[in-house]
């Protein structure tokens, strides 16, 4: 392409679109299934439960340290699926482009796009481009349809939680949605904090084979925290956690320190939190801590029907409960 900005002309169906899909998303996204002068392409179904979940991603800088809103929005489609037992095969792409975009930084977010897909394992199938004029828009949107294969009669959700049951966490919290923070200088710091940006396929797949494994979910926009809510509304049981348990990086605690933030509500892009059978957490531990994504898993706490909120106890030996988020403490993290 010979523009270094994107215009509204690349949005016309002309010359220029189509100079914008072939040499960009075309070329970044290749793969048998693309074909970018099709309205629809056919996809192989392999036998399973296909599963499906779309998303939507305006994170805000489009490039921050670990990654990008391209390898993000793969990552938050595919760990969707994952999350819910599936295997991702195929993803949908549509990008709305903001009049004044650099055409580098498209190509190099799309090809960024396109290399976390191959690693994950996903083609992207079918796309649209849209170009909206300057100022109605943060530079890029992302939005992502993904489909998946499960197996047949394997069932993962909150209906399946009884009490006792254990609940793990696959890594350090809160690392994603303070490197956005971080990268936006908003409060004049720096650091070298990355995102946790990761598709957590491997980790899903391992626990699969649990039979005592319930529910799993990625604590995505309100962390943690709000996944315990999640399940407290949903199985009308108590949850009960430990602070000291709970893996957090010791530069995020400095800037929730300093800023007033709770680790805890705080986005992961590339973490999984699950509820296994209290005599399955020792083997699901273990099977995550073999893996180079859950080195730093952990055991967090319990499903307590005895309690009625969700509570922590704390390094000092008392308690706090844990309220239900109300505000976005650091909005556009996905």
């Amino acid at each position: 392409m010979n523009s270094k900005l994107i215009s509204l002309a690349h949005g016309n169906g002309g010359r220029l679109m189509r100079e914008l899909i072939e040499q960009i998303f075309a070329r970044h996204l290749s793969n048998p299934l693309l074909d970018v002068q099709a309205d629809a392409v056919p996809l192989p179904t392999p036998d399973g439960e296909l599963m499906f979940t779309t998303d939507g991603f305006t994170v805000q800088p489009l490039e921050f340290p670990g990654g990008d809103i391209g390898s993000l929005a793969v990552h938050g489609t595919v760990n969707d699926l994952a999350v819910a037992g599936a295997t991702p095969l195929y993803l949908s792409l549509n990008a709305f482009i903001e009049e004044g975009l650099e055409t580098a930084l498209l190509a190099r977010v799309i090809e960024s796009l396109g290399h976390a897909a191959t690693a994950a394992g996903v083609r992207v199938a079918a796309g649209d481009t849209k170009v909206v004029p300057r100022g109605e828009g943060g530079g890029l949107y992302l939005a992502t349809t993904g489909v998946g294969v499960r197996r047949k009669g394997l069932r993962l959700d909150m209906q399946q939680i009884r009490d006792g049951d254990a609940i793990l966490v696959s890594g350090p919290v809160g690392d994603h949605g303070i490197a956005v923070m971080l990268a936006r200088e908003q409060f004049g710091m720096r650091g070298d904090l990355q995102s946790d940006s990761a598709c957590v396929l491997p980790l899903t797949q391992a626990l699969l084979p649990l039979s005592g494994l319930r529910f799993m979910r990625d604590p995505t926009r309100g962390g943690l925290a709000m996944i315990a809510h999640e399940i407290r509304h949903a199985t009308g049981m108590g949850i009960y956690m430990d602070e000291g348990a709970i893996p957090v990086r010791e530069a995020v605690e400095s800037v929730c320190e300093l800023l007033g933030y709770d680790p805890l509500y705080l986005a992961c892009e590339g973490r999984v939190v699950a509820v296994v059978a209290p005599d399955q957490a020792p083997a699901a531990l273990a099977a995550w801590q073999a893996l180079p994504q859950g080195q730093e898993a952990a055991v967090i706490g319990k499903v307590d029907k005895t309690r009625r909120f969700v509570v922590m106890q704390t390094s000092l030996g008392g308690e706090r409960m844990l309220d239900e988020l109300e505000d976005d403490p650091l909005p556009r993290i996905c």
